[in-house]
């Protein structure tokens, strides 16, 4: 199937060997973003997937675009210009300490790209489905007026619509995402979201009695809420619970559709080596799931196995083929661990 993804996709700079920023004197250096991310899995997974975006006219530029080829992406539509590339800073978690963050991407190629730089029809014409992120309209307001035209572009073309909610706070405030994010869910057809997501973009909340402690039925629960409130076709979430601390971790998924509730396997993740990239690589699974499988079990499964499985792989990109995800799930999570 034909999926297009818009977003802004970065470099990633990480101290080696875990160690701080103030400690640091080289970093290690890949690409990423959540829709790029998203796009990557679904190539993995046998999709067509193209990503649309702005990169800078300039060998870092043209290094983010080789790092999508490689993994099998379409790049036919990003345009170049612009003054740069985003970057971001990880210092990565360890032990008890956790991952710290830092944002330079302000003034992106993405970010001051205008409308005229895509044609949106022409990019969705013949394809089934668009995948964005709130992560997307957050990086500005020119950012957030492309990803509208291309919601509009997308509707009119007949594709099915994702958005992963995906609230970054240093991004911008719940408000300003509200104001935004609310009317574009009138064009998504599938969302993938927690209950904080649902509170700072959507500006959603719901009270809820009678919680099992042995599923997270509270956050289950708002989800769907939400779900019936924005009428989605499709709800889903995955969530990642840290009962032996940062790096021994589990992850466990669901699927909420027509008042059922799809709820995976839990699988545990011993170690740690990844925690960038991993929810966008369920959401790749989500997506090829709902295209491909007539099971909503297995999708879920399917979802939540590959977000596992990032877990054992460095840098933001997913490189799992859908075989390594299916044997995954076809062990049901039941030996406890995946290496």
């Amino acid at each position: 199937m034909k999926i297009v993804t818009l977003g802004e996709i970065m470099m990633r700079l990480t101290p080696h060997d875990h160690r701080r920023f103030v400690q640091a004197d080289d970093y290690g250096a890949n690409f990423g973003g959540s829709e790029a991310n998203a796009a990557a899995a679904l190539a993995c997974f046998g999709e067509d997937a193209w990503f649309v975006t702005k990169l800078p006219a300039n060998p870092i530029g043209d290094a983010a675009e080789a790092a999508l080829k490689k993994t099998g992406v379409h790049t036919d539509d990003i345009v170049h210009g612009g003054s740069r590339l985003g970057l971001y800073f990880e210092e990565e978690a360890c032990g008890s300490r956790p991952s710290q963050v830092v944002y330079d991407r302000a003034g992106s190629a993405i970010a001051q790209a205008d409308l005229s730089d895509f044609d949106f029809d022409a990019i969705m014409k013949g394809k089934d489905w668009f995948h964005w992120s709130g992560i997307t309209p957050a990086v500005s307001d020119k950012a957030a007026a492309l990803t509208e035209k291309a919601c509009q572009a997308a509707k009119r073309n007949g594709l099915k619509i994702s958005c992963d909610l995906n609230y970054r706070s240093r991004l911008w405030t719940p408000q300003k995402a509200a104001s935004i994010m609310i009317p574009l869910m009138q064009y998504v057809d599938v969302v993938i979201a927690n209950e904080a997501d649902a509170v700072n973009c959507l500006n959603f909340s719901y009270d809820v009695t009678g919680a099992d402690e042995n599923v997270d039925m509270h956050e289950i629960q708002v989800l769907e809420a939400m779900r019936q409130h924005f009428h989605f076709d499709v709800a889903a979430s995955a969530w990642r619970q840290g009962a032996h601390g940062l790096s021994d971790q589990s992850v466990q998924a669901v699927i909420l559709k027509d008042g059922r509730t799809y709820l995976s396997h839990q699988y545990n993740i011993v170690p740690v080596v990844e925690k960038i990239g991993c929810g966008d690589t369920f959401t790749g699974g989500l997506i090829h799931g709902l295209l491909h499988f007539d099971d909503l079990q297995k999708t879920v499964e399917f979802g939540a196995a590959a977000a596992a499985l990032k877990h054992s792989i460095p840098g933001d990109l997913p490189l799992l083929s859908e075989a390594e995800v299916l044997a995954c799930v076809q062990k049901g999570g039941q030996d406890g661990m995946v290496r």
